[in-house]
């Protein structure tokens, strides 16, 4: 077991909005600095799924020894200002900082108040990967969904704020940067440091698994962001469930119970609203032989949390036909990338549309894991 956070080291003050970048936060904790002083400020959103996920990743990070710091930010029309007011002494003490998601605009205006020399990004999933594009080629920061529409009238307020953050996240002779990333990287910005996470906290704390014989599916938010019609989407699940026997779909966080419950009547899979990230899920089990996902960081991160398994990892095309009228031009090239440089993973076809088909059907009992157990879960 690796040496307990607080013993030695420099002061490190870590910002963390999703359960994903608090596991890679450990993750990098783990690999690059045993026994660091590492206080973790969880910025807290207001999505009851996400916040649950992230009490019960608190609580692990609590078991690692770390100082958790829980902060409403997002509590009403005071909060960003509390929460700035209440973290400027500690950002300005701390002499490294690592953040999860650098295109979130409470982190890049905690950035214009840190005195940090040393600057460390973990992943918030394949957003790492456009983040690193961006920053080697000088481009503003922008989310790769958003890259190519018109800046709105709040982005154009928050433009001197972000182009000090991507200022602050350049490498001067006196301020290190680095990204600590299982994400396939490679145009790097000059003077970054780029480490591998290949989730060796995740593997020496849970399983091995125990595998199923049949197949399980991994959810997606990319009809909540606007990318993919929810149409195309239903019709895409359906025919990979049946295609591969799949029984179980493990929801995205972000993903609308609307939509889940959609799923749960036209096709008969078994929703699974999982209470913590879903490498953690994977990794402790059961898990299915066979991982059906959509292009995403799942198809990146499972083959590693699940490394000398005999578990395989399917990713399947998004079909550009699927893709809304709203998509930002972006978006096709993007998610192809993302599919194309995953590592030991199955490349599927884009599955055909097959027209509605939407037949009445029983809708099936769903269920949430909770706690390592199984409690109903009614859309």
């Amino acid at each position: 077991m690796s040496p307990r956070a607080g013993n030695a080291g420099p002061r490190t003050l870590a910002f963390v909005e999703s359960p994903v970048q608090l596991l890679n936060v450990l993750e990098w904790a783990h690999t690059r600095a045993p026994g660091a002083e590492l206080t973790l400020v969880v910025l807290s959103p207001v999505d009851p799924m996400t916040r649950g996920q992230l009490r019960r990743m608190a609580e692990l990070a609590r078991k690692e020894g770390h100082t958790i710091r829980w902060e409403e930010a997002r509590g009403g029309a005071t909060a960003p200002f509390r929460t700035v007011g209440g973290l400027t002494t500690a950002l300005r003490q701390a002499e490294r900082v690592v953040m999860g998601d650098p295109f979130s605009r409470y982190v890049q205006l905690l950035l214009t108040i840190t005195r940090a020399h040393d600057l460390v990004v973990v992943d918030d999933g394949t957003a790492t990967m456009e983040f690193v594009t961006q920053l080697a080629h000088g481009e503003r920061l922008v989310r790769w969904h958003r890259k190519g529409s018109r800046p709105g009238p709040r982005d154009l307020l928050f433009a001197p704020v972000s182009r000090s953050a991507r200022h602050r996240l350049t490498p001067t002779p006196g301020r290190q940067v680095s990204v600590f990333s299982s994400m396939p990287i490679e145009d790097v910005p000059d003077g970054v440091t780029v480490t591998a996470n290949d989730f060796a906290w995740t593997r020496a704390r849970f399983g091995p698994p125990r595998i199923t014989k049949g197949a399980d599916m991994v959810g997606t938010s990319l009809v909540e962001t606007g990318v993919v019609e929810a149409d195309r989407y239903l019709d895409a699940v359906r025919g990979l469930a049946k295609a591969h026997g799949a029984a179980r779909y493990f929801a995205h966080r972000r993903e609308s119970a609307e939509k889940l419950h959609r799923l749960a009547v036209e096709t008969g899979l078994q929703i699974v609203r999982p209470d913590l990230p879903l490498e953690l899920i994977a990794r402790r089990g059961p898990i299915g032989r066979t991982v059906v996902s959509f292009p995403s960081t799942v198809v990146h991160t499972l083959p590693l949390a699940l490394a000398g398994t005999d578990v395989r990892v399917a990713v399947c095309d998004i079909d550009p036909a699927w893709l809304t009228e709203h998509a930002s031009p972006r978006a096709r090239g993007f998610l192809s990338g993302v599919t194309g440089s995953a590592r030991d993973v199955h490349r599927l076809s884009a599955v055909a549309s097959a027209g509605s088909g939407r037949g009445p059907r029983a809708a099936q009992l769903t269920w949430t894991v909770q706690r390592g157990s199984a409690v109903p879960w009614y859309p």
